[in-house]
C-alpha cells in the first residue's frame, strides 16, 4: 500500500497526519477499575495481557456512547453515576462466545447412550435440562436434538430445557434460532434432515431450528456470579462448559457448588473437556471425562 505523504517547503517530507494521532490508550488506573468490575459482575479474569483486547472492544462501547476516547468512557461509566444498562452492554462487550453445534461430541454420546436412559428409568418426568452458558444457542439446540431424537425413539421421556447466558446480545441470537447453513455442519445427517429448516429463498445462507426444538427450549438472562440460581425445580442434566476457564479457582468452586444445588440426586453435571474440579469438596463423582453425577448427599 502506498501512503502518500506531504512536502514541506524546502523538499522535506512531512510525516503522514495519520501517524501523528495518538492512539486512543486505556489508562493503568482505569484498566484496573474495567478490570475489577469485570471480576465483580461476571467473574471473569482481566490480567494486564488482556489490555489491548479489552481496548479493543472499549472503542465500540466509545462510538456507542458518544463518549469520545476511552478515558471520557471510563470516568463517564465510573465517574459520572453509571446506570445498569450500559453495565450490561460493557459485560456484553467483554465477554467470549465461542459456540458450535456437537462441540466436545463425547459428551453427546454419554448423554443418549448412558445419561437419558438412566433418567428415563428412573422415572423423570419431564427431564429437565439446563445450559448454563448458552452463547449463541448451539448448546441448547444440540442437547435438544439428541434428547428429542431420544424420546421419539424410546417413547419418553418429555423433556424442557433452560437456557441462559450473561450476554444479553447473543441471547437474543440463540432464541430467533437462525443459524449460518454452514454452522450445522456437524450436525448428524439424520438428525439435520429432522431438526435444521433451510430457507425457501435461494439467495439465503441461513438455517432455522425447527418449531418442534424451539418450543422445548426457554432463554434468559443469568448471572453465574449470583449467590442463588433461582432456576425453578432441581435440574436432571446441567451443561456449563468451557466457561470456569475464566474464573480463579475460588470461583470456579462456587459456581461449580451452586450448580450441584440445582441438581437432583443421580442428576448430571457437563463440564468443558479442559475443566476439573479436582480438589473441590462437592457432591459430585466422576462418571465420564468432565462428566459428573450428582450424589444423594452434600
Amino acid at each position: 500500500m502506498t501512503i502518500m505523504t506531504a512536502v514541506r517547503p524546502g523538499g522535506a517530507a512531512a510525516v503522514p497526519a495519520a501517524a501523528t494521532e495518538p492512539l486512543d490508550r486505556l489508562a493503568p488506573r482505569d484498566f484496573q477499575r474495567l478490570a475489577d468490575f469485570i471480576r465483580d459482575e461476571a467473574g471473569i479474569k482481566m490480567p494486564g495481557s488482556k489490555t489491548i483486547m479489552l481496548e479493543g472492544r472499549l472503542r465500540r462501547r466509545v462510538r456507542a456512547t458518544g463518549t469520545g476516547t476511552i478515558g471520557g468512557y471510563c470516568a463517564w461509566f465510573f465517574d459520572g453515576g453509571r446506570n445498569d444498562e450500559e453495565a450490561v452492554h460493557l459485560i456484553n462487550a467483554v465477554t467470549t462466545n465461542k459456540t458450535d453445534f456437537f462441540r466436545e461430541p463425547r459428551h453427546f454420546d454419554y448423554l443418549r447412550d448412558t445419561a437419558l436412559p438412566a433418567l428415563r428409568d428412573a422415572g423423570r418426568r419431564p427431564v429437565r435440562a439446563w445450559s448454563a452458558a448458552c452463547s449463541t444457542g448451539a448448546e441448547p439446540y444440540t442437547m435438544a436434538m439428541v434428547m428429542d431424537a431420544f424420546a421419539a425413539q424410546s417413547g419418553g421421556p418429555e423433556y424442557e430445557i433452560l437456557a441462559t447466558d450473561l450476554d444479553t446480545e447473543v441471547l437474543a441470537v440463540a432464541q430467533r434460532g437462525i443459524f449460518p447453513a454452514a454452522s450445522v455442519d456437524p450436525v448428524p445427517p439424520v438428525l439435520r434432515q429432522r431438526y435444521v429448516m433451510t430457507a425457501k429463498a435461494a439467495k439465503r445462507d441461513d438455517v432455522r431450528m425447527a418449531p418442534a426444538l424451539r418450543a422445548r427450549i426457554g432463554f434468559a438472562r443469568h448471572n453465574l456470579m449470583d449467590t442463588r440460581y433461582d432456576v425453578g425445580a432441581a435440574m436432571d442434566l446441567i451443561f456449563c462448559r468451557n466457561v470456569l476457564i475464566y474464573f480463579d479457582k475460588p470461583t470456579q468452586e462456587q459456581v461449580v457448588r451452586r450448580l450441584a444445588e440445582c441438581l437432583r440426586p443421580g442428576g448430571y453435571l457437563f463440564l468443558g473437556h479442559s475443566e476439573s474440579i479436582a480438589g473441590f469438596d462437592l457432591p459430585l463423582t466422576t462418571v465420564a471425562n468432565t462428566v459428573f453425577q450428582r450424589t444423594a448427599h452434600p
